[in-house]
């Protein structure tokens, strides 16, 4: 399936990654944030992408975001692509704001063993499954490795938050929660319970993360719950949950989905959308007309200025080396190509290999490693072992006898390790932009190549001319 299910890049510095959305460093004031279409449900995420997810989840943030400006500032800078936005950089503040209008979920789970206060909350007895509120209630809890229910006294007391700030957090959560409860409530769409992050942002509250998304929430039909309110249709990932419960085996739950169980969780995503946003997603057809989301995505990125279409890093095995990968790197210049040089030891494998290929092998876009090492060329072999991008050897060398050395390890490397060797520098650079081999830089090295010849031609016209 034509799924984003991750996104790596060398070109920016990865400041987190969720279990749905990775944010990346532009800039002090300024960060991106890929809303890939991974699915977490129990504390895990799947194996299984779900089509459109990221999309519809990003989306529909924007949609609410725009749609509650009025009521608190948020960190939206500019929609870059249908997966990715650039927001401001804020001091998020780790208590999440869970507001609940109806006693459904965790919340009836603890009731029905006999809870009755929540997060400093306490309801009645004679409750019964999804009943409303008289009205809805905050129950705030922390962000943790574990989240866990607080009272608003113990995140004073505990200094998450002061009681000034708590206080306002509330208020501006129950603000949202109304705005959005009346804007589903005309399209037949029920907002049971759902959660507000908050940051500050030069000593202002300032709204951040996700709001009112199938992800974030909990949505039901307006119509089934008044036919049947135990029995109301959950317009979110529920239905995922749900198929998980249904088929665990030995008590642990399923990593993948059937591909029937995803395309039905592609349908509920885009649906809920189109409900809410009252028209279809946009990029809701890419699957079926061949588009690629990846493409896409790197495309836009491109265009906003923010990464270059194909990456090479110049990798050497010692700082020694630095001279030499500089030259290398400047038989780049012109070709819009983003280049990095980085210090990597062969005998570091683990070490340091190891989390430099996990960005290399998952990048979005095509990328390029050279690899510039002494004697043995081991670096380069060291490489080609762990990654799935073109390796090309150049190393240093000041006379034949270690260029044949570096030669003869390159072509006896073992199977599964295809390290190539090119010996000059501007060489290695050339390989490099072939093995990229991009539309737009085919067409630059076509035209390159037919400057060159017309060049020649030239001369040796000059020549038969004297």
């Amino acid at each position: 399936m034509n799924t984003l299910p991750h996104f790596a890049t060398p070109q920016l510095q990865l400041l987190h990654r969720g279990k749905v959305r990775d944010s990346y460093r532009i800039d002090d004031t300024t960060r991106l944030i890929v809303v890939s279409d991974r699915l977490s449900a129990f504390d895990s995420v799947l194996d299984t992408a779900v089509p459109h997810k990221g999309a519809v989840l990003n989306g529909l943030a924007n949609f609410w975001f725009e749609k509650t400006a009025h009521i608190i500032p948020n960190h939206v800078k500019e929609m870059i692509d249908a997966n990715a936005m650039l927001v401001k950089e804020a001091q998020p503040i780790k208590v999440e704001m869970i507001v609940r209008n109806y006693i459904t979920g965790s919340m009836l789970r603890g009731y029905q063993k006999g809870q009755r206060t929540f997060s400093g909350v306490t309801v009645p007895d004679g409750l019964v499954k999804h009943q409303q509120f008289p009205t809805p209630i905050v129950t705030p809890t922390t962000k943790e490795e574990s989240d866990r229910e607080i009272t608003p006294e113990n995140l004073v007391s505990e200094g998450w938050v002061s009681q000034e700030l708590y206080d306002k957090m509330a208020e501006k959560a129950l603000e949202l929660f109304k705005v959005g409860s009346d804007l589903l409530a005309s399209q037949g769409i029920i907002l049971v319970d759902t959660k507000y992050e908050f940051g500050l942002l030069n000593g202002e509250l300032i709204l951040i993360d996700e709001i009112h998304t199938p992800d974030s929430s909990r949505f039901w039909s307006a119509e089934d719950y008044a036919k049947n309110p135990e029995g109301a249709e959950q317009m979110d990932k529920e239905y995922v949950r749900q198929w998980l419960i249904a088929n665990k085996v030995d008590g642990k739950y399923p990593r993948a989905l059937t591909p029937e169980v995803a395309q039905e969780a592609t349908n509920r995503y885009l649906d809920i959308y189109q409900r809410i946003v009252g028209q279809p997603l946009a990029t809701a057809d890419e699957t079926a007309t061949g588009g690629n989301v990846a493409n896409r995505l790197v495309s836009n990125l491109v265009k906003a200025g923010l990464m270059k279409d194909a990456w090479v890093n110049i990798v050497m095995g010692s700082p020694a080396d630095k001279e030499h990968c500089q030259k290398i790197r400047s038989f780049f210049e012109g070709y819009e190509v983003f280049t990095q040089l980085r210090v990597c030891s062969a005998h570091k494998n683990g070490e340091e290999i190891g989390p430099m290929a996990e960005v290399w092998n998952r990048s979005i876009e095509p990328g390029v490693l050279i690899a510039v090492a002494g004697l043995s060329n081991g670096l380069g072999g060291a490489l080609a072992a762990n990654v799935n991008v073109p390796v090309i050897s150049c190393p240093p060398w000041k006379d034949y006898a270690e260029l044949a050395m570096n030669l003869n390890s390159s072509v006896i490397m073992p199977s599964g390790t295809p390290n190539l060797t090119v010996v000059r520098p501007d060489n290695a650079a050339q390989a490099a932009l072939r093995a990229l081999n991009t539309p737009r830089l085919r067409e630059r090295l076509r035209q390159d190549i037919a400057a060159t010849k017309a060049k020649l031609k030239a001369a040796d016209a000059e020549l038969k001319a004297l």
